[in-house]
């Protein structure tokens, strides 16, 4: 089992200087080897593999002062990033999908480079990262590592230098000994809703930040391009992005253990989001919500937690009612559930019920809400 640490850095100014280096010698390796790939082709109608390039950085290493200051294997990570991004481009056109050429990357839109075998280059010394040519960087570790060391990646967001270790726990057998089962509806009105009618508020950090990203944002497109006050100002707006990003990830990290530390059983819809986002009237708001993300991170913490994470078929679960079974078709402005055999809740109240209904089914009786989850079957 594999567990991903973040860590922020504090290089001073010459590390910093040295980070940079690194990291732009890194993209003009990525940009260069994608370029030998595309000449190739288009020109010799031959395809260039990771093996040849790794071959061609072993010589070139030797009379390029620049790429000879990168460790080789780091380096090699940058080229088998891209041998990587070719994989998924070949895939796509195989499936008919749409095939989305590999992109050289600009300064703006390459920001980490990575540590393949540690301790090869990289190595965590107390509270300071030793990186090669680069030196002794303070680290905040603000909770310990665990197990073995496999990668290290560092990482720029939005000015600020990061570092990424992913440790190695080997097998880990975690037993929850919680029988407790919930289904939770994500939703705009509340960011989630669970089948016990716990609601929580709506998740939207972007829309509490769109004033000030729209003056930013003019701000910056007033500076001339090129020069520094429209650099300065572009920072601005990234610096707004990066807060709006950490804020949904720490509301996400922070509902997911609630919810792992009260229940051993989670049912959750097997949603479409790339369909849904291409509603242009929600797009914005599912988007803002990010529910793909806190699905993942979710399910990595109730892996950790023993705890089932189950998804089921999103359809009809806001038409079905959670008594009876029937469906009955409502718009989505109509947030009350009223069914003709009595049964009245909250819209998303419900479809939490029916989720975890259909989440229980085939559960042995001993482990499952019986009632809701007899019920339930009537729903598919």
């Amino acid at each position: 089992m594999y567990k991903a640490y973040k860590y922020r850095l504090y290089p001073n100014v010459n590390q910093t200087r040295e980070l940079e280096i690194t990291l732009e010698t890194h993209r003009r390796l990525y940009n260069q080897c994608l370029a030998q790939r595309k000449t190739a082709y288009e020109i010799e109608k031959k395809s260039i593999k990771y093996r040849d390039q790794a071959k061609w950085f072993a010589r070139e290493n030797k009379i390029n002062p620049w790429f000879a200051r990168l460790n080789a294997q780091s380096a090699q990570a940058t080229m088998n990033r891209l041998d990587t991004t070719f994989a998924a481009f070949f895939r796509r056109c195989k499936a008919g999908e749409k095939p989305g050429y590999p992109r050289f990357k600009s300064r703006d839109r390459f920001d980490s480079f990575t540590y393949p075998q540690v301790p090869h280059g990289v190595r965590l010394i107390g509270n300071k990262l030793r990186l090669q040519h680069v030196g002794l960087v303070r680290v905040r570790l603000h909770r310990p590592t665990e197990g073995k060391h496999k990668t290290i990646t560092v990482k720029r967001e939005a000015g600020k230098w990061y570092v990424v270790i992913v440790c190695d726990l080997g097998e880990v057998a975690v037993e929850n000994k919680n029988t407790a089962a919930v289904g939770i509806d994500l939703g705009i009105e509340s960011f989630l809703t669970t089948s016990d009618g716990e609601h929580i508020a709506p998740l939207q950090p972007l829309k509490w930040k769109l004033r000030k990203l729209r003056v930013q944002q003019r701000r910056m497109d007033r500076r001339n391009k090129g020069g520094r006050g429209r650099r300065n100002a572009r920072r601005a707006v990234i610096a707004t992005h990066a807060s709006v990003a950490n804020y949904r990830c720490d509301q996400h990290h922070k509902i997911a253990r609630k919810l792992v530390d009260k229940y051993g059983l989670i049912a959750v819809e097997s949603l479409n989001i790339s369909g849904m986002s291409k509603n242009h009237r929600l797009a914005r708001a599912v988007l803002d919500a990010g529910w793909g993300s806190f699905l993942n991170i979710l399910k990595s913490k109730a892996e950790w937690a023993g705890v089932e994470v189950v998804e089921v078929n999103a359809a009809y679960t806001s038409q079905t009612c959670p008594s009876c079974g029937a469906v009955a078709k409502k718009i989505l402005s109509q947030r009350q559930h009223v069914c003709p055999c009595g049964y009245t809740a909250h819209r998303d109240h419900a479809a939490a019920q029916v989720i975890l209904a259909r989440g229980q089914v085939g559960m042995p009786p001993e482990g499952r809400n019986v009632e809701i989850a007899l019920h339930g079957l009537g729903s598919r």
